[in-house]
């Protein structure tokens, strides 16, 4: 018989269960969920089974956010990738669902979103996830690599490209931002808040969650990367470049940075993040460095209609290109104002583009 634990992130006892799991991955860590909560101006917390004990069985971390219209749903978690649920035992996980249903439906919640199958939600999957296994040592990796990925890499060493990595606040809010704030407009989609920034440096980077990667060409900065790393796993979580530097092949470069760094962390795995079904020229560039791709499954408690979301339809497709042809603070603009209401979205989990 299990008990129904309501947690918040901070609560040490789901700090210790999470930091006890293998499987937990740098999303689980309490600081992420907090960080996007805080950020946005949403409620993060746990859902937990117990023990007779009071000990953690089986857990998932939530945030509950709300529609522009009030219709709260929770969701595990919003502008992440995959964050499965942490059940030691298998034979809890039914437990932890029926958990998620009966403490949503108390709070009067209609629907619970998780960022990966859950047994008895249903299923949906329109995208995938590719994970680099970093055995051996960094060279074993490399020789898995496509020979087009090795000969790129060498071609940006040959063409003076260097990467280093970010030792203060600056480099993510202010090196990273503008080419990130330049990438997202070449893409037509809103940026990230600044402040995300800041406190992403503060919550994560700057204790050791998480590396920013930069590299530049002739002192000037032309590609970028922010990974999230714990627990044995780094997650590719941002990546932005300048266009017109792409023929010195600096997001190769920056890529195989990365994987060396993994490896020094003492990492398992280089979670290279989501990708949609329908963009098979990502999909291909991703299984080009040897990783495994595998379908994102994404599971649902409850019923309720999904509210519509703000990036789809024709106004979405109005503002993508809106904000490809305006200036940059455009794009900043359209991201303080909208990008809280992402969170509602089925794809708001974050995809890396470069």
């Amino acid at each position: 018989m299990s008990d129904i634990a309501v947690l918040e992130l901070t609560d040490p006892r789901w700090a210790g269960f999470v930091a006890s799991q293998p499987a937990a991955t740098p999303f689980h860590h309490p600081a992420w969920g907090t960080l996007v909560a805080g950020c946005y101006g949403f409620r993060a917390f746990a859902v937990a089974t117990t023990g007779p004990a009071g000990q953690i069985r089986a857990g998932l971390p939530l945030i509950e956010v709300r529609h522009l219209r009030g219709e709260p749903k929770w969701v595990s978690l919003p502008f992440t990738d995959y964050c499965p649920p942490l059940v030691p035992a298998p034979q809890d996980e039914p437990i932890l669902a029926d958990a998620l249903a009966q403490a949503s439906k108390a709070a009067g919640i209609q629907r619970v979103v998780v960022r990966a199958p859950l047994a008895g939600a249903a299923s949906a999957s329109t995208a995938f996830r590719h994970v680099i296994a970093l055995e051996g040592d960094a060279d074993r990796v490399y020789a898995r690599f496509r020979g087009g990925v090795r000969q790129r890499i060498r071609q940006a060493e040959r063409r003076g490209v260097t990467v280093r990595q970010g030792t203060q606040p600056e480099d993510l809010t202010e090196v990273f931002y503008r080419l990130h704030l330049r990438t997202r407009r070449r893409l037509g989609v809103p940026v990230q808040p600044r402040r995300f920034f800041r406190m992403l440096w503060d919550a994560m980077i700057s204790l050791g969650l998480g590396q920013v990667f930069i590299a530049e060409a002739s002192g000037k900065p032309v590609a970028a990367q922010v990974c999230l790393a714990w627990n044995g796993t780094m997650i590719w979580k941002f990546s932005a470049s300048d266009e017109r530097a792409w023929l010195l092949r600096p997001n190769n470069l920056i890529v195989w940075y990365a994987v060396q760094t993994a490896f020094e962390r003492g990492c398992r795995w280089l979670d290279m993040g989501r990708t949609d079904a329908a963009d098979e020229g990502l999909r291909s560039f991703k299984r080009s460095w040897g990783s495994v791709e595998e379908p994102l499954v994404y599971g649902t408690l409850g019923v309720g209609p999904e509210p519509a979301s703000p990036g789809n339809g024709k106004a979405g497709h109005l503002l993508a290109s809106v904000i490809r042809h305006g200036p940059l603070a455009l794009c900043r603009a359209t991201g303080e104002a909208l990008y809280r209401y992402a969170a509602l979205c089925r794809r708001a989990a974050g995809q890396m583009r470069t």
